[in-house]
């Protein structure tokens, strides 16, 4: 569009490597493009009518919005890098830290990430709304932050020996991006450990599904399905997994969310309706209301038992599926309280190619639960040491063995929901 892109993002935060995508439909803005080329104040007006319009929190915050927009407006700007640094002190009024401008180059790199053009070391960060620290959801598997030891909940204090205290989250991605080949050394606090990570750039390549057949675990065997990642590509990756399980005749299976940052809204419900026959997945809460939550529509591939493990690192689309999966019934959850995460952005592309991502609403499961407040707890707490989740990171083939205890509990509590449906003999 000539001025403006917008589009739903589901676990919108900034990115050192991907893992939300933009879909949706354009929205025009009243101003022209030459209107914000031209104008840092148009520029600063716009983003303010946008917030104004959309944002999720009618009290801004407690902040007078109105006279937030006079007080920006009354002030002189010699340039628009003067103007960007006025749009990013009024939106910290907000004290939102996914509510977020890009200038021209971060908006461009966004745009590079959804085109599944992936480069970098693989984390997903979000600023703690909190402590405002930068934290890691999770590490994209197989990438070299993954490969190294980072784990979910770390905190990036320094990034090349560059202090991240007060930093801006579009700023540390960007210092943490560059060439593949090239390296970065990243500094993170772990409890009262500080760790330090030196990694190296690479092309990342995501493959959202991985599935393999236990044929000793149960009666039939079990299915083991671990998705990464919730990207376009995934249902249809999901279905394949799903039903070559079935022609081998499982009889039950475990869903591996470890570690998985999220995606695509519309990626989680279609995978929520490949396992539930009937009833809500996911209610969306905006300004005005809420929306009639989405349903399973009867298309569910499999009715066979299930366990699904979450942990920490298991955020937003990955909180939406297995909260829908939980609240409905439909599968035990096993592993650790998931990151708490359930955020939508409004992602719009301003006419001079900077770009807005605008916090618009949030989501609740089945039961009404706010998924960003405290996140999805497990029906069943395994937690694994430190030492445990490195072992693990650094040697992927003993996911989903007797080697990964979170696995073997899940083994265990899938057999016996397997034995408890099997006919019980008849006496003679």
């Amino acid at each position: 569009m000539a001025v403006t892109k917008r589009g739903l993002v589901l676990a919108s935060t900034a990115v050192a490597v991907s893992a939300v995508t933009i879909t949706g439909a354009g929205i025009q803005l009243s101003q022209g493009q030459a209107f914000f080329q031209e104008s840092p104040k148009g520029l600063i007006d716009g983003v303010w009518q946008i917030i104004d319009r959309t944002y999720v929190d009618n009290t801004f915050n407690k902040v007078d919005w109105k006279a937030t927009r006079t007080e920006y407006l009354n002030k002189p700007y010699a340039n628009k890098e003067e103007a960007y640094k006025a749009v990013r002190e009024m939106l910290k009024k907000l004290g939102d830290p996914y509510t977020r401008f890009m200038d021209p180059q971060e908006y461009k790199n966004m745009q590079i990430d959804i085109s599944g053009e992936l480069t970098g070391v693989g984390i997903q960060l979000a600023a703690d709304e909190k402590t405002k620290k930068l934290t890691v959801i999770a590490p994209i598997e197989d990438s070299p932050a993954f490969t190294a030891g980072i784990l979910a909940k770390d905190i990036i204090t320094q990034i090349d020996a560059q202090t991240t205290e007060g930093m801006e989250l579009n700023k540390a991605v960007s210092l943490i991006r560059g060439t593949p080949g090239t390296s970065v050394k990243l500094t993170v606090q772990r409890g009262d450990k500080q760790l330090s990570y030196q990694l190296k750039r690479a092309k990342i390549e995501i493959h959202p599904v991985r599935s393999s057949y236990q044929k000793d675990a149960a009666q039939g065997g079990v299915g083991y399905i671990r998705l990464v990642q919730f990207s376009a590509n995934a249902p249809a990756d999901m279905k394949s997994a799903i039903q070559k399980l079935e022609k081998q005749n499982v009889s039950g299976y475990i869903l591996d969310l470890r570690s998985n940052p999220g995606g695509l809204l519309f990626t989680s419900i279609e995978i929520a309706r490949m396992w539930l026959k009937q009833g809500a997945i996911v209610s969306t809460v905006y300004r005005q209301g809420k929306k009639e939550p989405e349903q399973a529509n009867n298309r569910a591939l499999t009715d066979k038992p299930l366990v699904v493990l979450v942990d920490g690192g298991s955020a937003s689309a990955s909180e939406i599926l297995s909260g829908a999966l939980q609240d409905n019934k439909r599968a035990v959850l096993v592993g650790t309280k998931t990151f708490g995460k359930g955020l939508v952005q409004s992602v719009s592309e301003l006419g001079d190619g900077s770009g807005l991502a605008v916090t618009i609403a949030k989501y609740l499961t089945p039961n009404g639960r706010d998924i960003n407040k405290h996140g999805i707890d497990p029906d069943i707490e395994i937690k694994l040491s430190d030492a445990q989740r490195q072992e693990l990171s650094g040697d992927r083939e003993k996911i989903g063995t007797a080697a990964d205890l979170q696995y073997a509990k899940a083994l265990e509590i899938l057999t016996q929901r397997i034995k408890a449906q099997q006919p019980t003999a008849p006496k003679s």
